[in-house]
């Protein structure tokens, strides 16, 4: 696989392997996960540029062959990312589409399913695993990837996760620990897989949602041995599960189109459930200072917040349920939760809404963003400000306010899907070719 290097600054580089220091850096410094390391989609320290071009306050931009949709994940000088490469001659001339498809790409040929690991501070490839080689049994949507699953990290381990094509645990330099085949997904549509994996203490959380047995499986992160599985009665869904430590349990709460669940981390027993969002649920739950906020957005529009304290049991229609709103709700994008705000796009489009997240008053919007027409990538925040990536290659920056400001419109050569990440000074951004490290 050819990768090559496009912009590099000569400063000193920290070794990809040995580094023993980095098993014990801050995670509030990372961005170990999807929704980096408050699950909000907020970096507390972070302070990345508001302006940039391809000219400007670029560090360095790497090529990226193949096609994944993984948002970048950072543990001190590793960026991991994953993606799928297509090759050789097309295995079949025919698949048979499932029904209601629309808009999917067909796997008629094998892809190597690979991890990567980026040297963050050159853009240079420290190394690359192929982890999987096979032809995927189902298509994708031509918006996704077979390779849209982020990385989890705790700094000594990572788990790629690629649904349908298993699991695997490597160590920081590349080594597979071990792996695991859960099955083959049936996903509604034929539309691809994306549910990241959750990662907590010991435990390797997978929401398993489609349109076969769906489930939740708890794995041990150290050996891949199964901890608990849980039944789910649902069928597809892309959400990522969120873990939440509140009255003296860890909870594992997970959206979806019949209920949203929170399932005791220990045992996997249901703490409390409420019913209420639509079908194809993608956006994944936030939550902070005991309230926990899910939305959704496809056969009808939906977004409440649940106050945990005292919530057990079935929920849906009680006073666990603080408010909840019907129009502009979010469908691809997860919602942003900066301090005492909520931020939503509606559906997928470039169209943002504020609320106060506790009482659900609106503070502004909805408003919609000039040169944001389609928006996959979940906005992020630091520094007092939410970064909205568009696929087009616009990124909106904005203040963190009860207003609607504009602080910035920055424009790259790429079309972007994959959410953004933020650790220290530096924004990354993962293109359809190229990963961007965007630092002053």
């Amino acid at each position: 696989m050819k990768m090559t290097l496009i912009i590099a600054i000569g400063i000193a580089l920290l070794p990809l392997s040995g580094l023993s220091a980095e098993k014990n850096l801050d995670p509030i410094d990372q961005w170990a996960q999807w929704r980096g390391p408050l699950g909000t989609g907020v970096a507390p320290r972070g302070n990345p540029p508001v302006e940039w071009s391809e000219e400007k306050n670029i560090r360095w931009k790497t090529s990226i062959s193949g096609k994944g949709q993984s948002t970048p994940v950072i543990w001190g000088n590793h960026v991991l990312i994953t993606t799928a490469e297509e090759y050789g001659d097309a295995e079949i001339d025919h698949y048979e589409e499932p029904d209601g498809a629309h808009g999917n790409m067909d796997p008629l040929r094998k892809q190597k399913f690979m991890v990567m690991d980026i040297d963050r501070s050159s853009g240079e490839v420290g190394w690359q695993k192929t982890v999987a080689d096979e032809r995927p049994h189902e298509s994708t949507h031509t918006t996704g990837s077979w390779a849209s699953h982020s990385v989890v990290t705790d700094g000594e381990r990572l788990f790629a996760y690629f649904g349908s094509r298993g699991i695997y645990c490597l160590d920081m330099n590349g080594e597979l620990q071990w792996k695991k085949d859960l099955g083959d997904k049936k996903v509604l549509h034929g539309h691809g897989e994306g549910s990241s994996p959750a990662l907590h203490g010991d435990s390797l959380i997978i929401n398993w949602d489609h349109e076969g047995e769906s489930f939740v499986v708890v794995l041990d992160k150290k050996t891949g041995r199964k901890r608990w599985k849980m039944s789910r009665d649902e069928i597809s869904s892309w959400s990522t599960p969120l873990v939440v430590e509140y009255g003296g349990k860890t909870q594992v709460i997970i959206s979806a189109t019949k209920r949203v669940r929170a399932y005791d981390l220990s045992d996997g027993s249901v703490i409390w459930e409420c019913g209420g969002l639509s079908r194809n649920v993608v956006a994944s739950p936030v939550s902070a200072d005991g309230f926990v906020y899910a939305g959704s957005s496809y056969s009808v529009q939906s977004m409440f917040a649940v106050r945990l304290e005292g919530a057990k049991g079935d929920i849906t229609g009680t006073d666990a349920v603080v408010w909840g709103i019907d129009s502009l709700t979010p469908y691809v994008p997860s919602p942003l939760l900066y301090g005492d705000r909520l931020y939503f796009l509606r559906h997928l489009y470039g169209i943002i809404t504020c609320l106060e997240a506790q009482s659900g008053k609106p503070l502004f919007g909805p408003s919609r963003i000039r040169g944001l027409h389609s928006v996959f990538a979940s906005p992020v925040g630091a520094a007092d400000r939410v970064y909205i990536t568009g696929r087009s290659g616009t990124t909106t920056v904005m203040k963190n306010s009860n207003e609607y400001e504009i602080l910035a419109t920055n424009y790259l050569d790429d079309s972007f899907t994959a959410s953004p990440a933020i650790a220290g000074k530096e924004l990354f951004l993962r293109g359809e070719q190229y990963l961007y490290c965007i630092a002053e």
